[in-house]
C-alpha cells in the first residue's frame, strides 16, 4: 500500500514529488538555472512558499483549497511540466527567438497560480465551496494575480498574466486572447500545454476523474446545460458516464487544443528529456487503458482502481 501512495505523488518521470512544494521548487530552480546560467531566480522560492501557504489555508484572507482534483499537486505537477517545456523550447531555438528568463518566470508565476480562483477569501458568504466557482475560476485567478504580483515585484507583468491564465480555460477561447507580442502568444499556449499534459498523464488522472472531478463538476454545474429552447441537456449523468467519455475528450483536447490553439508546443519537452515525451506517453497510455476497460463492457471494472499499468 505505502508504495502505491508514494507512486501516485510523483510526477510522470518517478523522480519528483510533486505533492511537495519544495522537492518541485528544487527541480524548477535547477532546471531554469541550468538553462539560463547566471540569472537569480531566487523569486522562484518565494513563489511556491506563498502558492503553498495559499493552498494549505496559510495565506492571509483565504481558506485551504476544498477542490480535491484541482488541489496542490496538481498544480505542483503543471509547475513542473512548464519549466520542462520552457527549457525544451529555448533549448530548440536561437537567441534571439527564446523566451528568455523573465519570461520564463512570468510563466511559472502563471502557472503556480492558475487555479487560484478555486481557493475562496474568508470571508465569502456567496458559496459553500470552492468548486462552485469552477464557470468562473479563471477570471478570479486573474483577480487574484493581478492583487498579488504586484507584492512579489511582479508587478510590470500583472496585465499580461491576466491575458496569459485564460489559455488554461474555457472562458475565453485562446484566439480571441489579444498579444501584441508572439512571444506572450507562445508562453500563453506553453501554460495551456502544461496544464493539459499534466494532469492527463498523472498515473492516477482516470481515478481522479471518477472520484474528485465529477464531483467538482456537479458542485461547478457543469452536469447539465440548459439550451436555447429551455429544455436541459445532460453532460454527464453520473462519474462512470464522465469516464466513458473521457477517451473522446482527451482525443478532442489533443487535436482542438494542443494540436490546434497550442501549436504542437508539447512536442518541446522531448529537447528537455532528450528524445522521449514522456507527458504524451503517459497521456495516450491512460486513453488505451480506459478504453480496453470501457471496451469489456463491464460497469464494474469502471467502479475499481484504475491506474494504469505502469
Amino acid at each position: 500500500m505505502a508504495g502505491q501512495v508514494h507512486s501516485v505523488t510523483m510526477d510522470v518521470t518517478g523522480t519528483v514529488n510533486v505533492s511537495d512544494g519544495q522537492d518541485v521548487c528544487r527541480a524548477v530552480r535547477a532546471i531554469l538555472s541550468a538553462r539560463y546560467p547566471g540569472h537569480d531566480f531566487t523569486i522562484l522560492s518565494t513563489l511556491y512558499h506563498d502558492f503553498s501557504a495559499l493552498y494549505q489555508g496559510h495565506y492571509p484572507g483565504y481558506i485551504a483549497c476544498e477542490t480535491p482534483y484541482h488541489d496542490i499537486q496538481h498544480v505542483l505537477d503543471v509547475s513542473l511540466a512548464m519549466a520542462r517545456l520552457l527549457d525544451g523550447y529555448d533549448k530548440s531555438h536561437s537567441p534571439d527567438q527564446q523566451l528568455g528568463p523573465e519570461l520564463a518566470v512570468l510563466g511559472m508565476a502563471v502557472a503556480l497560480f492558475h487555479d487560484s480562483g478555486y481557493i475562496r477569501s474568508s470571508d465569502d458568504k456567496q458559496t459553500q465551496h470552492g468548486a462552485e466557482y469552477t464557470k468562473t475560476h479563471v477570471s478570479r485567478s486573474a483577480a487574484f494575480m493581478a492583487h498579488y504580483f504586484p507584492q512579489v515585484a511582479l508587478g510590470q507583468w500583472a496585465q499580461l498574466a491576466e491575458k496569459l491564465v485564460h489559455f488554461t480555460g474555457y472562458e475565453v477561447q485562446p484566439e480571441d486572447i489579444e498579444l501584441s507580442d508572439p512571444k506572450h502568444r507562445i508562453l500563453g499556449a506553453m501554460i495551456g500545454t502544461a496544464d493539459v499534459v499534466a494532469q492527463m498523464a498523472d498515473v492516477a488522472y482516470l481515478n481522479k476523474c471518477r472520484d474528485h472531478l465529477y464531483p467538482e463538476f456537479e458542485l461547478g454545474g457543469m452536469l447539465k446545460q440548459r439550451l436555447a429552447d429551455g429544455s436541459e441537456h445532460i453532460i454527464y449523468s453520473s462519474a462512470e458516464d464522465l469516464l466513458a467519455k473521457t477517451p473522446g475528450f482527451i482525443k478532442k483536447t489533443i487535436t482542438e487544443r494542443l494540436d490546434g490553439h497550442f501549436q504542437g508546443l508539447y512536442r518541446y519537452v522531448e529537447a528537455h528529456f532528450g528524445g522521449a515525451n514522456k507527458y504524451m506517453d503517459a497521456l495516450e497510455n491512460n486513453c488505451k487503458h480506459l478504453e480496453s476497460l470501457l471496451a469489456k463492457n463491464d460497469p464494474e471494472l469502471l467502479k475499481q482502481t484504475l491506474h494504469r499499468p505502469e
